[in-house]
């Protein structure tokens, strides 16, 4: 009776780890399905895209909150290395007065 009872566990553990892992399976396909984004390309790279340029106060608006900030880029979709070149015709424009440094409001 002995091995009847050790054989008897050993396959329950081995049918309890098969269910869980086909459900963490199944789980994560269905979270990477819920939640997966197509992938934002960066609207300042490419042929046609525009020159960052700190006279360009268009441009630059747009990439600005209500409040002054600078959006970052998560919200952007801009590369790291627009946002750095952004960044600073932001702060150029600033000091030449094309740009507010703060909204008041």
């Amino acid at each position: 009776m002995a091995n009847y009872n050790r054989t008897s566990r050993k396959s329950e553990q081995e049918n309890s780890e098969t269910v869980n892992k086909s459900f963490s399976s199944m789980y994560d396909n269905a979270h990477k399905r819920l939640f997966s984004r197509k992938k934002r390309s960066c609207p300042l790279s490419g042929p046609a895209a525009p020159e960052i340029d700190y006279k360009d106060v268009k441009l630059l608006s747009r990439y600005i909150s209500e409040r002054g900030r600078i959006l970052p880029s998560r919200v952007t979709a801009i590369s790291a290395k627009k946002q750095r070149e952004l960044k600073l015709a932001i702060k150029r424009s600033r000091i030449l007065a094309l740009l507010p440094f703060v909204d008041n409001k």
